[in-house]
């Protein structure tokens, strides 16, 4: 499983990678980056749809997907509404996140109207609803705020930032499962995951932390702005509390499919289940990461 989750790994990393080149290469605008989340937006509400219809739950897929994707969008406010901003540059990460805050709460006054139409009797309106919030929050919203990380700190320092995040996690992830397997005899959270154990968490850490602590290192001469770590302390605890992040992420996600008794989210890759159970830890570890680079960033 280990050989199948890096070789899943080498073909998804690059495909990335080319479409974070091509998204600089057309400027600051993030419109490939847009194509790409709006793509990851639809699919992780069809999985999470499909993973909460279950019980009294009845959320539905078209709904959920357009209000992801407004919430997204949102994202690219101070773009498409530069007269908002004074410019096409973004003028601060307050504003930015103030277009996703009010299409979430759009979205929000949307659902409750749809509950309402569709209410026939007690016992599962609210339970719907709920199932709606949470898909719009960990389909859109969180991956919205996620991708702020293509112009914070600055615009040119995008990619290498959303970068560490991302290598961070997927360090962590492959250690945690590395050493769980070699040496995990003790179950963190049996009864959520099972697979977890304390050396896992362990492992998770310290992949995240070498893995961190590598990028911002080295990684910055490929990158035009050139950036260096600003402190070997501040990567160092960057990677430490992405990696526990990145695993807090993982669990979370494993509350959804425990609650409903399924294992993955989708069987759509060998190795990783749906889509959603790939970008868990990422999805969760953003929001954490852009503050990070914004209050003290870990390379300059």
């Amino acid at each position: 499983m280990l050989g199948w989750r890096l070789l899943m790994s080498c073909i998804l990393l690059p495909s990335l990678v080319a479409f974070f080149w091509l998204d600089q290469r057309l400027g600051n605008s993030g419109w490939v980056l847009l194509g790409l989340c709006s793509f990851i937006a639809v699919r992780n509400s069809f999985e999470l749809v499909d993973l909460l219809k279950t019980r009294s739950l009845k959320p539905v897929f078209p709904l959920c997907a357009v209000l992801s994707l407004l919430v997204v969008i949102a994202g690219w406010g101070q773009i498409l509404l530069p007269q908002l901003t004074g410019s096409t540059a973004v003028a601060s990460p307050l504003l930015s996140l103030g277009f996703i805050g009010s299409s979430i709460v759009l979205s929000f006054l949307v659902l409750l109207v749809a509950e309402a139409i569709r209410y026939e009797q007690p016992g599962s309106s609210m339970e719907s609803l709920g199932a709606h919030v949470i898909t719009v929050l960990y389909a859109g919203g969180l991956l919205a705020v996620t991708a702020q990380m293509r112009w914070f700190p600055r615009p040119e320092l995008g990619y290498f930032a959303m970068a560490s995040m991302i290598v961070c996690v997927k360090c962590g992830d492959t250690f945690a499962y590395t050493f769980g397997r070699l040496w995990g005899k003790k179950k963190m959270a049996p009864k959520l995951s099972p697979g977890k154990t304390w050396m896992g968490l362990v492992g998770a850490i310290v992949g995240s932390t070498v893995g961190g602590l590598l990028w911002l290192s080295l990684a910055g001469r490929m990158f035009d702005a050139a950036p260096k770590l600003s402190s070997i302390a501040n990567g160092l605890a960057y990677g430490a509390v992405l990696g526990l992040v990145g695993l807090a992420g993982d669990l979370c996600e494993s509350l959804i499919k425990r609650d409903v008794q399924k294992k993955d989210s989708a069987a759509l890759m060998p190795g990783f289940g749906g889509l959603l159970d790939l970008l868990d830890s990422p999805l969760f570890t953003g929001p954490i990461a852009l503050a990070w680079w914004v209050f003290l960033p870990p390379a300059v």
